[in-house]
Formats: structure tokens, sequence, C-alpha cells
């Protein structure tokens, strides 16, 4: 991994489901990053702006608030434009990802996916 051990990486989750989170973290954590977590988008959204984590895992089907409108609101606020998102959805449909991008995530991750790929287009983002 390319971060530096003494201050790794900081990785917000916004996502519902709690096992979904559940696992996420966990994985992160084996990958040696500091996690933060958020059920929902409206909480994901005010911890993203307290505490600037270097990329964000966010799903996109949530009540209320969902990822989109979530990647949307982070990317006009000149605190979060620049946080990664990776999307990691449900959602797989061409037209889906379309309008994750659009929204301004940075990469686009289908539900359910492999370890191997989540942590790569982690570490391509964080580019360290």
């Amino acid at each position: 991994m390319s971060n530096n051990a003494m201050f790794p990486s900081r990785i917000l989750i916004i996502e519902d489901n709690e096992d979904n989170l559940a696992l996420m973290r966990l994985l992160l954590e084996r990958a040696k990053y500091e996690v933060l977590t958020a059920v929902d988008g409206l909480s994901g959204i005010d911890l993203a702006r307290a505490e600037r984590p270097n990329l964000i895992l966010l799903d996109l089907a949530m009540p209320e608030v969902d990822g989109w409108e979530v990647a949307q609101v982070l990317k006009d606020d000149i605190l979060t434009r620049d946080i990664p998102i990776i999307a990691v959805t449900a959602h797989a449909l061409p037209k889906d990802r379309a309008r994750a991008l659009e929204a301004g995530c940075d990469a686009f991750i289908v539900k359910p996916f492999s370890v191997s790929k989540l942590i790569g287009e982690i570490e391509q983002l964080l580019d360290w």
C-alpha cells in the first residue's frame, strides 16, 4: 500500500445497510485504513465536512437523501469538492453509472464487489 503507515488514509463510508457497512469497514481496516462511517446521507455530508476524509465510499440507494444528491452536495461545496467519491451500489445499469458520474462520483463499483477491485479503485484515486 502506498500510504504512510504513520498517517493512514481516512475513508468515510456512507451506507445505510448495516451488513454492507460492517463488511466494508472490516475490509478497509484490514487494509490499514482509518474508517469513518455514516448511516445516512445527511450525517454523511456533515461528517465529510467536519472530518475531511481522504476518500468517500458512497451507497447510492439511501432513504431521504440518496447518494446521487450527497455526491452533488459534496462536489458543490468548496470544503469537500476535492475528496474523491466512489459510488458502491447495486444499481448496475449504464444509466445509473452515468448519473453517478454526472453527480460527481469519481468511480463506480457494483455490489457485490471483489475486495481487490475495491482496494484497487481506492489506491488509484488516493494515488499516494
